[in-house]
């Protein structure tokens, strides 16, 4: 029997369901907001998209951050 899906949960699906068990990469960042990889690394340049932090050379995302950002960035929407 073939599997047809990624062996890989969807991000964003695991979000939705609660917090995963690992931090994010910057492709699950990207892949969450639906935006190029270039994108997340300027907004860590910028200092104005989710906060990540280095372990290494490798950047990472604690999934509470990333919803913390998003709480936050859908108060300021509704708020404007």
């Amino acid at each position: 029997m073939s599997r047809t899906r990624s062996a890989q949960p969807d991000p964003r699906a695991i979000l939705r369901n609660g917090l995963p068990d690992r931090y994010l990469t910057v492709d699950d960042i990207a892949t969450m907001f639906e935006v190029p990889v270039e994108t997340v690394y300027q907004w860590r340049k910028k200092r104005t998209g989710p906060p990540g932090f280095r372990i290494g050379k490798h950047l990472r995302y604690d999934p509470a951050d990333v919803g913390a950002y998003v709480t936050e960035r859908k108060t300021a929407d509704q708020a404007a």
